[in-house]
């Protein structure tokens, strides 16, 4: 937790790798379900030869808000840097509706964007009731999650490089 007055030192880290560039947008407020669907998604990407960086926000309702700012900053036009975006995160039912709000709304802006923009997306926020549904999920590396995520969005980028519509 951050204590009023001082912020967390957030960094990107980045990876070389074969043509093409994946941004991946997380949420760590559950860091270790977080970091299990990451290193999934890492093991996808590191054996498809795939080069990514990473950035952290808050929050699961942050990664739509990171998405758009990437977009609107250029990262994902012809010249830019991204040819496709992973996010990953985790939401667990608690007392509110605010749960329903999140994913609701997380879920819907990430769609948004991706059709929008014709931008393949992976998507690893998981939405569930436990902390154990969590890590069960999140767990298994390749086959966890994450690399499902991966998976997914080197497929849909590839479908864009069919129909012509992603960069090289």
């Amino acid at each position: 937790m951050v204590s009023a007055g001082h912020r967390e030192k957030v960094e990107m880290e980045f990876h070389s790798g074969g043509p093409g560039r994946v941004l991946i947008i997380e949420a760590p407020y559950y860091r270790e379900i977080t970091e299990e669907l990451i290193a999934g998604a890492k093991a996808v990407l590191d054996a498809a030869q795939v080069g990514f960086d990473r950035v952290a926000v808050p929050g699961a309702l942050e990664i739509p808000q990171a998405f758009a700012q990437a977009v609107a900053a250029g990262s994902f036009d012809p010249a830019g840097e991204y040819t496709a975006v992973i996010v990953a995160g985790c939401v667990i039912r608690g007392e509110t509706s605010h749960y329903d709000i999140v994913c609701t709304m997380t879920n819907h802006w990430l769609m948004e964007t991706a059709i929008k923009h014709c931008i393949p997306l992976g998507n690893a926020v998981l939405t569930v009731d436990t902390e154990a549904q969590a890590l069960a999920r999140a767990r298994g590396g390749e086959t966890g999650k994450g690399g499902d995520a991966a998976r997914a969005c080197l497929r849909l980028l590839r479908t864009a490089r069919e129909f012509g519509v992603a960069r090289p």
